[in-house]
């Protein structure tokens, strides 16, 4: 989430995203605190798709706690924590349908991009701001999008998140 800080000292800091081996130990802790069973490939699979945040991460092992108890015998292992996970309709890169709506928004409607943040509000019914500071930093980061003085533009990486040709670049 690399946005800059600066601490009492005035002295700039970085808010960076999680590894997703941080994201499983806290996740494996948070399980314990709630006295849930599950292995530690349950929770790499949550890590996984946890967008490099803890809150998220945490959110989602819920969801799967959740999702196991009723289903299941409530142990949490990488096939339950996946079913729970596409069940939620958060993919493997940790995209949910706002990610995706947005992401196709710009493949679709506006030809790839570049398209101004205003205009990708109003296709995507979404405001400004959540755009901004919740879908844009991971996005941008994990290269899906580019943020270009013209607006955003989405990247080959994408298309091909979705299956689609990336349009040929004149060279």
């Amino acid at each position: 989430m690399t946005s800059p800080l600066r601490d009492r000292f005035g002295i700039v800091q970085r808010l960076e995203f999680y590894s997703a081996a941080e994201l499983a130990s806290i996740i494996q802790r948070s399980a314990g605190i709630l006295k849930m069973p599950m292995n530690p490939e349950g929770a790499q699979e949550i890590a996984g798709r946890a967008r490099g945040t803890p809150r998220i991460a945490n959110r989602l092992l819920r969801r799967v706690r959740d999702y196991s108890q009723v289903k299941f015998d409530g142990q949490v292992n990488a096939e339950i924590a996946g079913r729970a996970l596409e069940m939620l309709s958060v993919d493997s890169n940790g995209f949910d349908p706002m990610d995706r709506k947005m992401l196709k928004a710009i493949i679709n409607h506006f030809d790839g991009g570049p398209v101004g943040v205003d205009n990708l509000a109003a296709a995507i019914s979404e405001e400004r701001g959540t755009i901004e500071d919740v879908l844009e930093p991971y996005l941008i980061q994990q290269g899906y999008i580019m943020r270009t003085p013209r607006g955003r533009v989405a990247t080959q990486k994408a298309y091909l998140h979705f299956g689609l040709n990336p349009p040929v670049t004149g060279g």
